[in-house]
Formats: structure tokens, sequence, C-alpha cells
């Protein structure tokens, strides 16, 4: 049976974050965006959810190629980790950009009172997947009814969203937490291991005999890799936050058309990364960053409805501490219709 789990940014944690926020203006540290020291350029801090990935590419791209230059910015990128509270940050101002995992993240924070808000979504799907073997596959989430699932801790209110979603009871499946590792599966240990679909290192275990079901195909449509700012920077920097999503779009779009390049830039700013294994991955990347709804609006586009659609899961789940959070408090459209003409329409 699955129990009530705690989600990426716990109830708690939220609530701790808030007051360290409220201490922070009060005591008159609140960080905000400066100009540089000596240069006419806005300095750009970009809190990441996690380690850096390739799911920053367009980011280092558009930062080597001199993108946040022309647009007047200097970047600065700081990784996230299991212990650093990525939204915290740039609530509290000591980042004036973040971009985190998944979207319910945002909800879940801006109901607990930070003041932040989504501002365009990088990945137009979420990669999050449910891995089966072809022996014993799981196609649909019906597929799920008496399987053994294993999942990471944060990953298993996605879990009860699907399920509930799909109409199937939390009884009928047995969970188990998991790391990273997808042993378990060619093990037998579990039917079902979850991740996400651009992690190709650690799906390589997995060969041949691979299964996929997505997370958005079972129904459940997140938004992954969102950029959010806080309601002030909003409201005291729009013009740099519109340059700030210029900039990044430019970059993504550069990846698009030179993707070799692009590795090449990643694994230049960070060695630890395999430049083969990035080679593998870099159109899977592209695809999430790019659709249909993109050549129609422009890499980063992202809908009301579907912001709405998240939220009112998450409420039925029960998830929110305080009342649901407002569409319109959680997420605007201003940067991305400010910035419509120059984001590319690949898709």
């Amino acid at each position: 049976m699955i129990r009530l789990a705690q989600t990426g940014l716990s109830r708690r944690s939220l609530l701790k974050s808030m007051c360290a926020t409220a201490g922070a203006l009060s005591a008159g540290t609140f960080v905000s965006i400066d100009r540089a020291r000596g240069q006419d350029m806005f300095d750009v801090t970009l809190q990441l959810g996690w380690l850096a990935s390739n799911g920053i590419l367009g980011e280092v791209v558009a930062d080597k190629k001199g993108f946040f230059a022309e647009e007047g910015l200097t970047l600065d990128i700081v990784p996230g980790g299991p212990n650093i509270d990525g939204v915290a940050s740039v609530a509290s101002g000591r980042a004036n950009l973040g971009s985190i995992s998944s979207s319910p993240s945002l909800m879940l924070a801006r109901s607990a009172g930070l003041p932040i808000k989504c501002i365009a979504a990088g990945y137009q799907q979420h990669p999050f997947t449910y891995f089966s073997l072809k022996k014993n596959p799981v196609n649909v989430p019906a597929d799920l009814v008496g399987k053994r699932v294993a999942t990471n801790g944060t990953a298993r209110i996605l879990l009860r969203a699907l399920l509930a979603k799909n109409e199937i009871s939390e009884d009928d499946v047995e969970v188990s937490v998991m790391g990273s590792d997808m042993a378990p599966l060619m093990t037998g240990q579990v039917d079902v291991v979850t991740g996400w679909k651009t992690n190709t290192s650690a799906l390589a275990i997995l060969g041949d005999q691979r299964n996929d079901m997505s997370l958005w195909d079972a129904g459940i449509q997140l938004y992954a890799n969102p950029y959010y700012v806080t309601d002030s920077t909003l409201a005291d920097h729009p013009e740099q936050v519109a340059a700030m999503i210029r900039a990044i779009s430019r970059g993504w779009g550069y990846v698009h058309d030179n993707r070799e390049e692009a590795v090449d830039i990643l694994v230049e700013r960070y060695p630890n990364m395999d430049r083969q294994k990035e080679l593998e991955t870099v159109d899977l990347v592209v695809d999430y960053s790019f659709n249909e709804n993109t050549a129609a609006n422009g890499w980063g586009t992202m809908t009301k409805e579907n912001w709405q659609a998240q939220i009112d899961i998450y409420d039925e789940l029960g998830q929110f501490e305080n009342d649901a959070p407002a569409v319109d408090d959680i997420m605007t459209l201003s940067i991305l219709e400010e910035t419509a003409e120059t984001r590319p329409k690949y898709g």
C-alpha cells in the first residue's frame, strides 16, 4: 500500500524556508538583483534544483556564445543537490532565477507562501518514466495492478497521482523506495522502476529488454525544468527577466542546430560528464525541449490550462498545506509574450 509521501520540497522544509526568508527580510539582508561591479551588466544567478546536467545545455551554450552578454547579462550557475533547497534560495534572494526538476514543487512552494512564479517551461513534456521489461511489460496504467514498483521517495506522489487519475486503488500496487540503481528490475526483485528517460547512463543496464511507460502518456502531464523568479524580481526588473529568457531560448535554439558542438561546450564546462553518453542523449533532450507547441509558440511555451490541471489533481490528493494556489499566482505568460518574436520556433 502506498503511504502519503513527501515531494522533493517537503511541507516542513517549505515552512522553515518561509521563516528563514521572513527573517532575512526583517534583518535587511535580502539580496536583490544588482549590476555587476564596475560594469553596466546585470548579474544573473541561476539556481538549479539538482546537479548540473544536460538539462542546462541551452544555458551553458548561451553563456559560451555570448548571448547573455549581448543582453547585458552575466551568468553564474549554482548547482543544487539533496541538501540544497533551490526554491528557498530564489525566494530569499540568494539567486534571482531558478530552474527545478518538476512543476509541482513550485505549486507546493506557492501554496506554502513563497513568492515565486514560473515564467517559462524548459521541457514541454516531463521525462519521468516507468520502466519494465519486455517479458513482463507495463504499457498502460492498468498494467500496474499487482505489480511491485520501486521509485524514489520524492516521486511517490507522482505514482499516487497517476493511480488516482486512472482510478486505480493504491492497495493494488506494492511500492518500495529505491535510489537511481536499476538493477532490482534486472534481478527480478521488482517489476517496475522509475527514472528520467534522459538518464541514459543509469538506463544502460536495461539494454534492449527495456519497456517504457511515460508519466505524461499515463495522464499526468507535468512540466520539467520550469524557470521561475520571485514576484518582486518580475515587478522590479521585467526587462532583465525577459532578457534572461531571450538569451536562454537562443541557447536552446543553437543546441537544436548544433548538437555535437553543444555537447562539447557542456563537457568543457563540466569535465566530469561523459561526452559519449551526452552525445547519445542530446537528441532526446532536444525532443523534450521542442515539439509542436514550440513550433507554434516558441521555446519555453506553456499554458494556463495545463497548470490548472496540475493544481487540480494535487488539490484532490490533499497535497497543499494551505489553499491550492491560484493559477495566476503560480505562473505568468507575460515574459513569454514579451519574448515571442525572438524565441526559436522549432518542433
